[in-house]
């Protein structure tokens, strides 16, 4: 049997990381600033993660929802207080795209309707509704073709009047368009979205499965705008690596059993690995890091000749040059060893490093940059 072919791969073999820094079986160590999709929140292989999910392998590792699993309390109550929701609920699931879907199905339920707003560049997942919510045709298959989601330009807050009413179920939009080439919306935009959304009825979702967890500078980056959504999604940081996805959802919504349901989620290991993840991220400091390091990284690229625009808070950063980046993020990896992002916006790299990076390894990017930006504007 061979691999269905669906994933263009850089010739690589990663054997080992550390840290920012992942060897290939070659030995070679490459500086990691995308961290698999913003997933690397903590560092590769951080001691005390390892320790976590190693002791907790040595117990027991699975067993269903059928039983009780304290560590799921222990990681609820650790993600209330660490990210300002202590009095919402906490479904646990695997991924960002099943959390999506559920935030979407519980919108549903809560008040009986089924049109969804989303945004143009938006990216859900690529599960039924996540991917009816996601703005790129190319991977919406017909079965998934649906007239109860709808899209308005992002930011546009004209068409948010238009399209949000007393018959719209939810709005969905990420904290930070991630795939869109780290589009931020605006203070303003966010609070009418939720303005809206108070006075049709609507839930307001919050999708920060990529951008939340500390990488925006904040624990979400919606609490830059000072608004609380009706249910926020995460994945990718929330694990480091170990799938674990949820859905915080704000107490108006009532629980029945078996609304929801999940296998594999909120499994042992699932929620070691999310209980390590947050005790690092609280003990290291980690969200300020991101702030700081952020802004570091932001002024000394913003400096550079040849920059269209830099995008982005904390370490979620899209810099946007005046061409296609595919062959500078081809220099960058195969001359330089560094590790950058894509976007759907084919001149945007995205840079997402763990939220422990220091800014001595970002300087290792920036003069890699800077030098061939360099070359690039002399020919």
């Amino acid at each position: 049997m061979k691999l269905f072919d669906v994933y263009p791969l850089f010739d690589i073999e990663p054997v080992s990381a550390k840290g920012s820094y992942i060897i290939d079986e070659k030995g070679d160590t490459y500086l990691d600033l995308y961290g698999g999709h913003a997933v690397i929140s903590v560092g590769h292989s951080h001691p005390y993660y390892v320790e976590m999910l190693t002791n907790q392998l040595n117990k027991i590792g699975f067993y269903s929802n059928s039983v009780k699993i304290p560590l799921q309390e222990e990681l609820a109550e650790k993600l209330g207080k660490q990210s300002g929701y202590p009095d919402y609920e906490l479904f646990l699931c695997n991924s960002g795209a099943e959390a999506n879907e559920n935030a979407i199905k519980l919108a549903s339920f809560h008040n009986g309707r089924k049109q969804v707003v989303a945004f143009s560049g938006s990216f859900h997942g690529r599960t039924s509704a996540a991917v009816a919510a996601t703005d790129d045709p190319s991977i919406n298959a017909p079965v998934n073709h649906s007239p109860n989601f709808v899209f308005a330009p992002f930011n546009d807050e004209e068409a948010a009047k238009e399209l949000i009413t007393d018959s719209t179920c939810a709005v969905i939009i990420e904290g930070m368009q991630g795939v869109g080439g780290v589009q931020v919306p605006t203070v303003s935009f966010l609070k009418l979205l939720r303005e809206l959304c108070d006075k049709t009825g609507a839930l307001l979702i919050l999708d920060e499965v990529q951008s939340g967890y500390g990488r925006s500078g904040k624990f979400f980056a919606h609490q830059y705008a000072g608004i609380k959504p009706d249910l926020i999604t995460v994945a990718k940081g929330m694990g480091n690596g170990f799938p674990v996805g949820a859905v915080l959802i704000s107490p108006g919504i009532k629980p029945r059993h078996s609304m929801l349901g999940t296998t594999f989620g909120g499994n042992y290991l699932a929620c070691a690995a999310g209980i390590a993840v947050l005790d690092i991220i609280e003990k290291e400091n980690l969200v300020n890091n991101a702030a700081e390091a952020g802004k570091y990284l932001v002024d000394k690229i913003s400096s550079l000749e040849g920059i269209k625009e830099v995008r982005g808070q904390g370490l979620m950063v899209g810099i946007e040059l005046e061409y296609p980046c595919a062959e500078t993020r081809k220099q960058l990896l195969f001359n330089h060893k560094i590790f950058t992002g894509s976007s759907s916006n084919k001149n945007t790299l995205r840079i997402l490093p763990p939220l422990n990076i220091k800014t001595s390894e970002l300087d290792v990017f920036v003069d890699a940059f800077a030098h061939m930006l360099e070359k690039s504007l002399a020919k």
